[in-house]
């Protein structure tokens, strides 16, 4: 029997390898269309384009996934599945009655928590211990349908969510396997959801802008979660300062004032306790650590100096 896959980024990947590994009969992938962005206006195709044409699949990337010739497109393979990991955009009913057995999405959380576009980033800025991977039948709400499969993953101090997302992408695909297996067996009974949700929209630009009245540890989740994008980032003389990564320290002081600065170590302070800066990047200037930053353009930092928009310094 045949599957559709539904995916686009990074994310996607592991479960399509896991089902060409499986030897799985995926007759389409259907992706995201390419992108004109960075340096150059190059053209960016999405990662799992990239990855099933180096596996000789077959790609399509519809503007519109309710256009008629795309419809008969699916509806003439007629899938025992159709497979949806991060695939971008909410799919119509008259897509999910297409597969003999279901559409199954994969996604980056325990429903019903973190239902939405960015699971991983919200779990780490809220400071979740844990999260993890479910396979659910999908139905037209957003992340609502019953639950298959769930597996559980801690959260690291040291994550960022492209840490948690590589590990969730891989538990996920494994999860999906099982989950196809199962479905095929007859031996898993779909349950509904139970639980107050909650949600994981996407990240904003301005979601990057640190708050410094944030405590040391709120904002050391946020800087951690925003990675790579927006990415979090305050102000230094009015230019943009993206902060890469930190510790925490006790101490208190004005929120987002230098408390301490030598030539290795720059401290500010929060609502409570103190960010340590370990890397860094000015606006226009390469990622740097600390040290690096210190010896050069920020070499004249002063204590007491304020991190924001507006120097009052």
């Amino acid at each position: 029997m045949s599957i559709i896959f539904f995916g686009t980024p990074q994310f996607a990947v592991p479960s399509l390898d896991r089902l060409i590994y499986y030897q799985e009969d995926v007759r389409l992938v259907v992706t995201q269309p390419d992108k004109v962005g960075g340096r150059g206006h190059r053209v960016i195709a999405p990662p799992v384009k990239e990855f099933a044409e180096k596996r000789k699949l077959t790609v399509v990337q519809p503007e519109d996934i309710k256009n008629p010739d795309f419809l008969k497109t699916l509806k003439d393979i007629a899938p025992e599945f159709i497979v949806v990991v991060a695939y971008g955009k909410i799919l119509p009913p008259e897509i999910l009655k297409i597969p003999e057995k279901g559409c199954i999405n994969v996604h980056a959380s325990l429903l019903p928590r973190y239902r939405g576009a960015a699971p991983v980033q919200w779990a780490i800025i809220n400071g979740e211990r844990e999260t993890g991977v479910t396979t659910m039948l999908m139905d037209e709400g957003l992340d609502t349908g019953p639950i298959l499969l769930q597996k559980k993953e801690p959260i690291l101090m040291e994550d960022t969510s492209l840490t948690l997302s590589e590990r969730l992408s891989q538990k996920g695909a494994d999860l999906l396997i099982q989950t196809i297996k199962a479905l095929r067996r007859g031996d898993i009974t779909p349950r509904p959801q139970t639980g107050k949700p909650t949600f994981a929209p996407p990240l904003k630009k301005s979601d990057g802008l640190i708050d410094w009245n944030l405590t040391a540890i709120e904002i050391f989740n946020r800087i951690r979660g925003l990675q790579p994008w927006p990415g979090a980032y305050t102000y230094f003389r009015n230019k943009v300062l993206k902060i890469i990564k930190v510790d925490i320290e006790d101490g208190s002081g004005e929120p987002g004032r230098v408390v301490y600065k030598d030539k290795a170590n720059l401290l500010v302070a929060t609502r409570e306790g103190l960010i340590r800066v370990l890397e860094l990047q000015l606006e226009g200037k390469r990622a740097m650590d600390i040290k690096a930053f210190l010896q050069g353009t920020g070499k004249d930092i002063k204590v007491g100096e304020s991190l924001g928009r507006v120097q009052d310094n």
